[in-house]
């Protein structure tokens, strides 16, 4: 009886149905496009992050910025060419390595940080920059003037025609990698796509993996040489960043790049995973108070150096967007309910006779309770269509956000703080230029189980809540409304 009746009233009341169910579903839709996107987000922060330190990085440790001390003099790379005289100038070139930001660590830090209760693992890398300049002088030429000479005939004075220099300047980043412990780092977050990576045993080989944009632009490949200030590297991989920018153009072994920088057991920066997630806090607090003279950065605090079109929609969508999805949602049940109502009240003379037959309230109730939750559960499925249509069209077109990672996040942190230089592609810190750096990251909407579930639960709610309306109205009729009502 309950469902024949539930089925005859839907039928009857069709169009009423289907407003109710249309308002739940806007709501519904809303919640799920504004939670995927806002999980889109979070993997794209991700990506992002991982762009900048690798895979499964929870902190970065570095040296803590000194402050410049007055009157102090700036460090700036300096070039220095021997003079030729072959008569037609000459060829000059010349790599300076530098270590990004000129602040290192002993290398022995790293074991320091590794034995801090709640470390899993902690490897130590070097970032260096390498600036080339290559070009060549040309001598001028001295012309004589008319009537000008010295005694004799011989050469007097004159105008220098011609010569100068010509050079160009080129600079790439590399990093000094620790390859017996390569599950941590900046190149965990690339992939070989040709050749391979580092083994074990080349600690102190002259080889190195180049990432697919450096070695494109210029041509190298697998076999080929690449010959870093006098030293000649053995080409072994190429490798492609999952997302947006590569760490590094270049990646050597630590030993080298300490060689090639001047900095022999010197580290820049000391990559953590922890051994719980929950623990990240505290192992920060611990790292700073027993390892003096050193920066802490966490993944959050790297987050919060993020700008750029990234950082707007992703406070759009946690903020706004939630608020906007609520209120939507709560207009929604509050019409749904209002409307439930409404149609008890054009219904008195019909319950009021059901009652007068012997129904009691409480299956009267039911009954419009049952009403309304079947049309929860309609407004929850078209809901969960159309919001699922939403997501899948965001990740189809798939939106491009750029993250940039300003000042804070490329350099060492000055008198007043701030997020270290914590990956090697973010630039040179304290003098070898480098300033923001952007990311393009491409948008995607997933929607997870958790999200239809939720979905599904705000479906019965508001059937449950315009059913609790409707219900309590139908409740206080009496059967001597029924001879009452004139319709």
């Amino acid at each position: 009886m309950f469902f024949t009746y539930l089925r005859r009233e839907l039928r009857r009341r069709r169009r009423a149905a289907l407003v109710v169910a249309s308002g739940l579903a806007l709501g519904i839709a809303l919640v799920i496009v504004v939670n995927s996107v806002s999980s889109g987000m979070n993997r794209a922060q991700d990506k992002v992050l991982e762009s900048l330190y690798g895979l499964g990085t929870d902190m970065t440790v570095t040296k803590a910025a000194e402050p410049p001390e007055e009157g102090g003099t700036v460090r700036r790379p300096r070039f220095r060419f021997d003079a030729e005289d072959d008569g037609e100038g000459g060829e000059q070139s010349q790599d300076i390595v530098m270590v990004q930001g000129f602040e290192t660590l002993a290398a022995s830090t790293v074991g320091k940080v590794a034995g801090q209760d709640g470390v899993a693992e902690a490897v130590g890398g070097l970032n260096v920059r390498v600036m080339k300049v290559d070009g060549q002088f040309t001598r001028g030429e001295v012309q004589q003037q008319p009537g000008q000479g010295g005694p004799g005939g011989g050469p007097g004075g004159g105008a220098v025609r011609g010569g100068g220099a010509d050079f160009g300047v080129a600079s790439y980043t590399a990093y000094g990698t620790d390859v017996t412990q390569q599950g941590l780092g900046p190149l965990t977050s690339s992939k070989i796509t040709a050749g391979r990576t580092f083994t074990a045993n080349e600690t102190d080989a002259k080889v190195a993996v180049l990432d697919s944009a450096y070695a494109k632009e210029n041509a190298l490949t697998v076999g080929k040489t690449l010959t870093v200030s006098g030293t000649a590297y053995e080409v072994i991989g190429i490798a492609t960043a999952d997302s947006g920018d590569a760490a590094a153009d270049v990646y050597l072994p630590l030993a080298q790049a300490q060689t090639l920088a001047d900095a022999k057991d010197k580290v820049t920066t000391v990559y953590v995973r922890t051994s719980d997630s929950q623990r990240i806090d505290g192992v920060k607090a611990a790292v700073q108070k027993n390892i003096p003279g050193t920066t802490v950065t966490t993944s959050a605090d790297l987050a919060d150096t993020v700008s750029g079109s990234l950082s707007t929609a992703s406070g759009l969508a946690s903020g706004v967007g939630k608020w906007l999805s609520v209120l939507v949602l709560a207009a929604a049940f509050l019409v749904a309910g209002l409307l439930t109502s409404s149609a008890v009240s054009r219904r008195v003379r019909e319950f009021g006779t059901l009652k007068a037959l012997g129904w009691k309230s409480g299956r009267v109730t039911r009954q419009v309770a049952g009403e309304a939750l079947v049309n929860g559960l309609v407004g929850g499925a078209l809901g969960i269509a159309v919001g699922v249509g939403g997501a899948w069209l965001i990740t189809t077109f798939s939106p491009t956000l750029t993250a940039e990672l300003g000042a804070g996040a490329g350099q060492g942190a000055g008198a007043g703080g701030g997020a270290r230089l914590i990956g090697p592609g973010g630039g040179a810190g304290g003098g070898a230029g480098g300033g923001s750096r952007t990311l393009d990251i491409a948008l995607t909407a997933p929607v997870s189980l958790t999200t239809i579930a939720l979905a599904v639960a705000l479906a019965v709610a508001g059937g449950l809540v315009a059913g609790g309306f409707g219900g309590w109205r139908a409740s206080r009729l009496r059967p001597a409304d029924a001879l009452r009502r004139v319709e």
